[in-house]
């Protein structure tokens, strides 16, 4: 048996306002590593830590603590402290007095007290500035106050709820480290809260990896970042090449028209599945010497490589290299067994199908929708299965809608943004050139002349009907 977690969330589901924020999170979370809930804004990573620090409390499902349950504790009960992105420090009180504060709430000797405000003032590089008041201080300089104020109570774990999100980018970046070096020197438990992929690569042991209630991914930053589970994880995680791809077999990948060897296998003959390939694993040589041939589109210096857009037979491959190329220069493009990531695809058959029924000799209804189509040559009654392509449904604006749709995520795929939206109770795929902003609602358009439509037995409808 392995040792206990120090947190534990057992199937645990939040609402708000009858919208479902977290779906059934399940994580254990060992002791003394530092741990990044990561993922866009309303993914459910704040209200996952604060339910754990018993801020809320979960629907249902249970929250363990060191093997125990504290699902409805109070924060005061747990050995957590927490530290959030507005300090919420005393203004009042100089830095010496906000730091003891909870100490002498518990009434310590006022010997312990000082001697450990000392501590921790050190810890944070904040010596000699306790009888400083917190309005004299910087941003950064707050920050590590209310960190110290967090610690000085010697909590087994510490939730940070995007703390540097206020603090200009270097020195979030110095902070960065100093919030490492911190959570090792005193071995507890960090449990941090970003959207800034930057800082859960650089900071954490472990990065959790949400979306829409629902963690996508559990690994260290090395497994999230080079084996991404799905294309969410791929696109949110650094800058990705994903394209449209067939498993032909066991370690052989077709794509553009090319077969490449990958190290991939356990997937169906012929199965459709995204292939991500990350920008720094393709390498660019003379085109005679290409597995594929592109031409360069842009070159842009980056400090530290080149950011190279290639246009491949009108797939747009982002390159980094430390070479430079020429706008307009045919180069090849070569990539490495290993550096091919094969990923299952949430529409498998790149398409979307749905039931509908006719309502009479030529009106088709599905899904709240309806359309005509003369000579249909189907009795009313008849059930039918549609075939609606990605690309015959059209973002628009909402005037001119057949009906608003929720964006839950867009990836760019190299030719056109793969949208997958929730409208009518399910999941739509759209192929679009635009760009829209995810979590919010789209107006979409059917272009109802390409539905296709087969008659089906009611036996065939089965359990998968609508």
């Amino acid at each position: 048996m392995g040792e206990t977690p120090i947190i534990r969330l057992e199937d645990v589901v939040f609402e708000y306002d009858g919208e479902r924020v977290l779906d059934g999170i399940n994580l254990s979370i060992r002791d003394k590593e530092f741990v990044t809930f990561l993922g866009p804004s309303g993914c459910g990573k704040t209200t996952t830590l604060r339910i754990i620090g018993g801020f809320m409390n979960a629907m249902s499902g249970k929250v363990y603590f060191e093997g125990k349950e504290c699902s409805h504790l109070p924060p005061n009960k747990r050995n957590i402290n927490t530290v959030f992105q507005k300090y919420a420090l005393f203004p009042h009180l100089n830095v010496f007095d906000n730091v003891a504060f909870g100490l002498k709430v518990k009434k310590l000797p006022q010997s312990e007290i000082k001697a450990r405000v000392a501590k921790m003032l050190e810890l944070v590089n904040l010596k000699g500035f306790d009888k400083r008041k917190v309005n004299q201080l910087s941003g950064g300089q707050q920050q590590r106050v209310a960190i110290a104020r967090a610690l000085v109570n010697y909590p087994k774990v510490l939730l940070l709820d995007e703390p540097l999100g206020a603090l200009d980018l270097k020195l979030r970046k110095e902070m960065q480290l100093e919030l490492k070096k911190i959570q090792q020197s005193l071995d507890i438990t960090f449990i941090y809260v970003t959207h800034d992929q930057e800082e859960a690569l650089t900071m954490s042991d472990t990065v959790v990896v949400m979306k829409d209630g629902v963690i996508q991914q559990v690994g260290t930053p090395q497994d999230i970042y080079n084996e991404p589970k799905n294309a969410f994880v791929a696109d949110f995680i650094g800058e990705s090449n994903i394209i449209d791809a067939v498993m032909v077999k066991d370690f052989l990948v077709r794509f553009q028209g090319h077969d490449f060897t990958c190290v991939d296998k356990g997937f169906a003959p012929n199965q459709p599945v995204d292939v991500v390939i990350r920008p720094e694993d393709i390498k660019l040589t003379p085109a005679i010497m290409g597995m594929m041939t592109g031409e360069v589109e842009s070159v842009v210096f980056k400090g530290v490589h080149y950011e190279i857009s290639v246009d491949c037979d009108g797939h747009h491959y982002i390159v980094h290299s430390t070479i430079a190329q020429d706008v307009g220069d045919r180069v090849g493009i070569n990539i490495d067994p290993g550096d091919i990531h094969i990923m299952n695809r949430l529409f498998a058959d790149d398409k979307n199908t749905v039931y509908g029924t006719v309502t009479d000799e030529d009106t088709v209804e599905f899904c709240g929708f309806s359309f005509t189509r003369e000579n249909l040559g189907l009795e009313a009654g008849t059930r039918v299965l549609l075939t609606i392509q990605p690309s015959d449904i059209e973002v628009v604006s909402e005037d001119i809608a057949d009906s608003k749709a929720y964006l839950e995520s867009l990836v760019y795929k190299g030719r056109h943004n793969e949208l997958i939206v929730w409208m009518a109770e399910r999941q739509w795929l759209i192929h679009s050139q635009l760009d829209e902003q995810v979590a919010t609602d789209i107006g979409i358009k059917f272009d109802f002349d390409k539905i296709e439509i087969a008659a089906v037995t009611s036996e065939e409808v089965g359990k998968d009907e609508e």
